[in-house]
């Protein structure tokens, strides 16, 4: 008798299940573990206290970036400049001292190669198709751009992987989120992105994962997918796919730690078989016209808040339900915004590009093709650029793009987190506006009291040199 159809979903979790509950638990076999330094020192020390050892060094890899400053990390001589938080002191040295400890390679902050984990996985052929991999940090899900099944985990979950390579799960009901057509002039994958959790809402895709599909998705570039992945958990999603194609194998082929030789060629075969079969079903599927999307940006708290950037903040008497009638409310009185206002009337005082939704060197290359021979505005106080690693900030040195940014009047960082979230020295004061291309608009996201407007590189940095939320469109006019 024939198998019935699978979704890739479907099949990733079949091939890495050890064993079956009755309850429908499973203990599944994890492949690849990142560790960062927020969720780890207690894993490690569950560790030590219980006199275990970690289960498969070598597959996992420590990377600091949350906590880490993105100005200068070393003086002159190249002696370390102190930390000045205790706490994210406190946390930088256990990570740097606990990896080697227990045989796990370690990317510090003066390596090359350092940066946001979810930028360095994929980046140095760590995260492959295929394979599980998890990381005590919500946008795991980034790695499904590659065709990983890729999720994150609690800090009791990352002490339990690295000592068995395993985890107790449930398995996810199937999404799919279909997009076909063609983009618009100016849209881009954090749009994309934008548009996906405004129409699936931030609990639309709780208890699933997705898997994106459509000709819209399957010509986008793999840095365009990692966007995409990257934001499937604020649908609520516990992960995100990509099924892989050739653009994959292109992007991963060559990468330090991907396979080479004769193990390359049998990881190809069965990478080529990891597609959705075409019977199978999903217990939930979405379907947008690619040219419906237009560049979006959020007005609340939540991403799901999001409306064009031709639109106005939304009455929110306009919502059906109660529930979201009052969240409006509390996120209009917390954004200071009044219903009916043009959303390209909001005057901004900060700008980030970054995180590791949008930190890539095509990110940076939309947000320098904006900024080229422009200066931002000069009500705007603040404006950063932190790539999301070191490879990817000299691959922007090497086209100039570091130059373009420090002439508009930005600020070149080292990578990291930086200002996606408060836990570093890199904040939006509080009652202030910042133009963002992280992932969160959360209350108090990117520091207390501070008011978060989420969009793409070049709708940032057409808000940089404006002074307010502004259309991109109208700065490079109708190329088509």
């Amino acid at each position: 008798m024939s198998a019935p159809p699978r979704t890739l979903y479907e099949k990733i979790w079949d091939a890495h299940v050890v064993d079956r509950r009755d309850d429908g638990t499973c203990l599944i076999y994890i492949d690849r573990h990142l560790v960062h330094e927020v969720t780890s020192a207690q894993a490690f020390e569950g560790l030590r206290l219980a006199g275990r050892k970690v289960r498969r060094p070598d597959l996992t890899l420590a990377v600091p970036d949350h906590n880490l400053p993105t100005t200068p990390r070393r003086d002159e001589s190249g002696a370390r400049i102190p930390i000045a938080d205790p706490q994210s002191a406190a946390q930088l040295a256990a990570l740097e001292a606990n990896a080697p400890a227990f045989g796990i390679r370690y990317i510090g902050d003066a390596d090359p190669e350092q940066g946001i984990v979810h930028v360095v996985g994929p980046e140095q052929g760590f995260t492959l198709p295929g394979t599980t991999l998890v990381c005590g940090d919500s946008h795991t899900s980034s790695h499904g751009a590659l065709g990983a099944l890729a999720f994150g985990i609690g800090t009791s979950e990352v002490e339990h992987v690295l000592a068995t390579q395993t985890l107790l799960l449930k398995q996810s009901r199937t999404m799919e989120v279909r997009i076909d057509g063609t983009l618009g002039f100016g849209v881009s994958p954090k749009d994309v992105a934008l548009a996906i959790v405004g129409r699936v809402g931030a609990g639309g895709g709780t208890g699933h994962v997705i898997e994106y599909r459509g000709s819209a998705m399957a010509n986008m570039s793999i840095e365009g997918r990692l966007t995409i992945a990257n934001m499937s958990i604020e649908a609520g999603a516990r992960s995100g796919l990509f099924a892989p194609d050739e653009a994959t194998f292109a992007y991963l082929r060559g990468r330090p730690m991907a396979p080479t030789g004769t193990e390359w060629d049998r990881w190809l075969s069965y990478w080529r078989a990891l597609t959705t079969d075409p019977d199978a079903t999903f217990d939930k599927s979405i379907a947008i016209d690619a040219g419906t999307i237009a560049p979006g940006v959020t007005w609340g708290t939540s991403p799901e808040d999001v409306v064009p950037i031709t639109g106005v903040v939304p009455d929110p008497e306009s919502f059906a339900h109660d529930a979201k009638r009052d969240a409006a409310r509390k996120s209009l009185a917390y954004m200071g915004l009044v219903p009916g206002t043009r959303m390209q009337d909001v005057a901004v005082e900060n700008i980030f590009i970054g995180s590791c939704t949008n930190s890539r060197i095509e990110d940076l290359r939309a947000a320098a093709a904006i900024l080229r021979g422009r200066r931002i505005a000069g009500s705007v106080r603040q404006a950063l650029v932190v790539p999301g690693s070191g490879l990817v900030k000299r691959a922007a040195e090497q086209e100039g793009l570091d130059r373009i940014f420090v002439e508009a009047g930005f600020e070149w960082r080292e990578p990291g987190c930086s200002a996606c979230l408060g836990m570093n020295p890199d904040k939006v004061p509080a009652g202030e506006r910042c133009a963002s291309t992280s992932n969160r608009n959360f209350m108090g996201r990117q520091g207390p009291g501070a008011r978060t407007h989420l969009m793409s590189p070049a709708m940032a940095a057409a808000a940089a040199v404006t002074g307010r939320l502004a259309d991109v469109r109208n700065l490079v006019g109708d190329e088509r």
